[in-house]
């Protein structure tokens, strides 16, 4: 445990617990929604906004956090015209955005480094201010949810029905949108552009093998998540593997064991 008298160590500790835990939780609108192209496109369009700011000298998390909020703003309202499915507005977006992504990247003067860290994450290179700011979209994300649980529960598992019976579905539809583009803008230096949805949707999978209620399913992802970020981060600290990798690689292996272990199996 020597490892924890490192002030970076440290840092990257509380940037694991406190990402895991609020992609876990988000995780959870995600696989139930069946979105997951969505996080996938606006995973993308944070790395995308993020390498497009570097590339003319602005902050990257500024420019990542624009980028997600207009990709959520932009897919979620078009999804829902009649003159396009879902899957054909995100495709839309998603392939300008890894365009825009790799032009940028192209772009980048000397060795890339930096935007290559964008895109693999590395949780070591956590300051005190992407803490902090993690840790408001957390306190967002955990208001939002208590405060509108039943309504969340509704929209989740009845949307039309909750509709017509006066709940404000598209509204906790495009809050939760908005919340992910926030949320995976802030995760981007952590986890990475290529990597940040895999932990969003692999912990939610994981705590539905289990739980058996919403509310479960909300506490358990988001535990998962925070174990998988940690125990990763040691993982990449004992064998120098990107830390991205590493925590994606855990929550696997998470998965895998509540596969086994479901008490749902028996239910079939």
């Amino acid at each position: 445990m020597s490892f924890l008298t490192y002030t970076f160590i440290q840092k990257a500790l509380l940037m694991a617990l406190f990402s895991g835990a609020t992609c876990g939780a988000l995780g959870v609108f995600i696989v139930l929604w069946r979105i997951g192209f969505m996080g996938i496109c606006i995973s993308h369009a944070a790395f995308a906004g993020a390498l497009l700011s570097l590339w003319v000298g602005l902050s990257p998390v500024a420019g990542a956090v624009a980028a997600s909020l207009g990709a959520a703003a932009i897919a979620g309202p078009m999804a829902d015209k009649p003159t396009f499915t879902p899957d054909t507005a995100i495709s839309i977006i998603f392939s300008v955005m890894l365009s825009l992504a790799m032009l940028a990247l192209g772009m980048l003067p000397a060795t890339k480094v930096e935007g290559l860290n964008f895109l693999w994450g590395n949780l070591l290179t956590a300051t005190y201010w992407d803490i902090a700011l993690m840790t408001l979209c957390s306190i967002v994300l955990v208001t939002f949810i208590a405060l509108f649980f039943k309504e969340i529960e509704a929209t989740i598992s009845q949307r039309q029905a909750a509709e017509a019976s006066g709940i404000p579905t598209k509204a906790i539809y495009y809050v939760s949108l908005c919340l992910m583009g926030l949320i995976v803008a802030i995760s981007l230096k952590a986890i990475g552009g290529m990597l940040i949805y895999a932990l969003m949707v692999t912990p939610a999978a994981t705590a539905l093998q289990i739980c058996r209620t919403l509310k479960q399913t909300f506490w358990f992802s988001a535990v998962c998540g925070a174990l998988s970020s940690v125990l990763g981060l040691w993982v990449a600290y004992l064998t120098g593997i990107p830390t991205g990798v590493a925590v994606v690689l855990c929550a696997t292996a998470f998965l895998l064991i509540a596969f086994q272990v479901s008490p749902k199996k028996r239910d079939c």
